[in-house]
């Protein structure tokens, strides 16, 4: 059964949204500096939880901002491979109202093919501590 996607990694809180067959299941997990390493598995887990696999993921919506620069950048990544791998859809929106918009573009069978994060102010890159 197909499954709607939808992701929020701004912030060191992971918030993940699963629809599947008109239901919503929804996960947080706190994630903080293991994102990287624990993405991927979350979503698959998560996935897991409700019979579904990463093939089931008919559509992808995605928070790209403003919000936490890694972060961002993290989830935009393993989401848009996701989508890219299975030629699904996938769509970024900012503000309060992402997954509404997100959910209404997917419906209306828009695909932005590639997300790109939204920042609100430049990046500030500091020196390594090393």
């Amino acid at each position: 059964m197909a499954v709607k996607l939808f992701l929020d990694t701004t912030s060191p809180v992971c918030r993940l949204w699963l629809i599947k067959g008109g239901v919503e299941h929804y996960f947080e997990r706190e994630v903080g500096r293991d994102l990287a390493r624990t993405l991927l598995g979350i979503i698959v887990g998560e996935l897991e939880g409700i019979d579904a696999d990463i093939q089931d993921v008919s559509m992808i919506g995605v928070l790209r901002g403003p919000g936490s620069f890694t972060g961002i950048r993290i989830g935009l990544s393993v989401l848009n491979t996701i989508a890219s791998e299975n030629q699904i859809p996938i769509v970024g929106a900012i503000g309060d109202g992402w997954r509404e918009e997100c959910l209404s573009r997917l419906e209306s069978g828009e695909n932005d093919n590639l997300v790109m994060p939204f920042y609100d102010r430049p990046v500030n890159i500091t020196t390594p501590r090393k």
